[in-house]
């Protein structure tokens, strides 16, 4: 497919897909404090794997990342009744936006836990096994510590989403040796050494790695 084509069907799914006014307030948010905000097409595939979650006993997903606002609705959007969003960004300001549109959108404050810390800080606290997709967008230096912390949590057949974890391709450059892209391949290589792993690498926005525990 020529990224003409790419672009154009990306360009489509987008056109063609309704947004709520939570949603559309989300990203409105998002743009206006320049904040990563995973697409339409991440976010149906957030709502998409939430959503498998329906024959947990208590499905539960986090959002770690800045843009909470418009993760955490495509999350809830999939998440089963009775499930439980866990939202980690330590800056007070977009978790308050978050409340409000959650709200905005029908959520019940009972399906929202707001976790106001750095998220390698509080995610090791969090128990093993409970959850069925985490979404994280952080710094690609703590991408590889964020991956051995999150793995635990995941139930069998959960999912990790890493956004922007490969870098608009640069990891294939290998010209490029910078911290930033050392980090990045370090973290994709962890991801793979994992046992009972399952990876899967989109290319969507700037790259998504999904790590799947069998």
């Amino acid at each position: 497919m020529t990224s003409t084509a790419y672009n154009a069907l990306l360009d489509y799914i987008d056109t063609t897909t309704e947004r709520s006014e939570a949603l559309r307030a989300a990203y409105a948010h998002a743009e206006e404090f320049s904040l990563p905000a995973p697409g339409v097409a991440v976010g149906q595939l957030l709502a998409t794997l939430t959503a498998g979650g329906v024959h947990a006993e208590k499905p539960q997903a986090i959002a770690i990342t800045p843009a909470v606002s418009v993760a955490g609705l495509y999350l809830l959007e999939g998440l089963p009744e009775g499930g439980i969003l866990s939202c980690i960004d330590p800056e007070a300001e977009h978790q308050a936006n978050a409340k409000q549109l959650f709200r905005t959108a029908g959520h019940p404050t009972s399906r929202v836990r707001f976790l106001p810390s750095r998220p390698l800080d509080v995610i090791g606290r969090l128990a093993n096994e409970s959850y069925h997709v985490i979404y994280a967008d952080v710094p690609t230096m703590d991408l590889q510590a964020l991956t051995k912390a999150a793995w635990p949590l995941l139930t069998h057949g959960g999912t990790l989403v890493l956004a922007g974890a490969l870098l608009d391709g640069t990891l294939a450059d290998t010209s490029r040796t910078d911290r930033t892209t050392t980090a990045a391949r370090e973290a994709d290589e962890f991801a793979r050494s994992l046992e009972d792993a399952v990876i899967t690498r989109l290319p969507l926005e700037s790259g998504i790695t999904l790590v799947t525990k069998r």
